[in-house]
């Protein structure tokens, strides 16, 4: 990582593994809208489900909540209610444009949603379909293992560390680097609490020049080379993270 003459970073590197929810699509309304009504169903508090949602394969929340007998209708319900959201979901800002200028076949999508789902809100997006995309039907086990990670950068025929990994949940900054990938950045407040090398607001802050360019006044927090924390930026983590907070709950339901 290094700093451009025009005071942005660039962080070199051969291609890009995206998570998708909270980094491509933003569908958290719809996540909480599915969730809610699964929860509801199945006598769960909403409140208490939904933090546990995120970053997770959906069979894996299922298997934690509910009995083993149950399991199978009960995702199956989930799933059903996911896909219907899906149509409600919106780029993520900035996602459509940096996407695009990435050449075909140096991009991939590393998700713990299901293929059905994932495909559903990249289109609903207004997003491209990438040319390899690695979702919780194609895994043994989800973030954060590093499976799906491995495995994408296999695909695209390029090594861990050479690719730059976009995240927004401590499950899939941990799956990145054990898969071995060097740089993570992450995407939003959320991932202001993982270890990721660079945290930006939304993608509007990235463009892709063989590597991936940085604008600062897009920039959350970022690392020192010495892995300690570096630059706050627009007031400190907390002031951050508050002002964000205030931006949710003043935005139409």
């Amino acid at each position: 990582m290094r700093t451009t003459p025009d005071g942005s970073l660039l962080i070199p590197c051969r291609g890009m593994l995206f998570d998708c929810d909270g980094v491509l699509v933003d569908s958290e309304d719809s996540v909480v809208h599915a969730w809610s009504r699964w929860a509801q169903v199945h006598a769960l508090l909403p409140e208490s489900v939904l933090p546990m949602v995120h970053g997770r394969r959906t069979e894996d929340t299922v298997r934690q909540l509910i009995d083993p007998q149950d399991q199978s209708a009960a995702l199956e319900y989930i799933n059903r209610l996911e896909l219907e959201d899906a149509v409600s979901v919106l780029p993520v800002a900035g996602a459509v444009r940096f996407v695009g200028g990435i050449p075909h076949g140096r991009w991939a999508v590393v998700t713990s949603g299901t293929t059905a789902l994932a495909r559903a809100r990249l289109a609903a997006a207004g997003l491209p379909q990438p040319a390899v995309l690695v979702t919780a039907d194609d895994v043994r086990a989800g973030k954060p293992d590093p499976e799906g990670y491995a495995s994408a950068s296999a695909r695209l025929g390029l090594a861990p560390p050479t690719v730059v990994v976009v995240e927004d949940s401590g499950n899939g900054v941990e799956a990145a680097r054990r898969a071995g990938v060097s740089t993570v950045i992450g995407v939003s407040v959320r991932a202001l609490d993982t270890d990721a090398d660079v945290v930006v607001r939304d993608l509007t802050c990235l463009r892709w020049e063989d590597g991936v360019g940085v604008r600062r006044e897009g920039v959350l927090r970022e690392w020192s080379a010495l892995g300690r924390p570096g630059r706050e930026h627009d007031g400190t983590y907390e002031e951050v993270a508050d002002a964000r907070r205030d931006d949710r709950r003043g935005e139409p339901a």
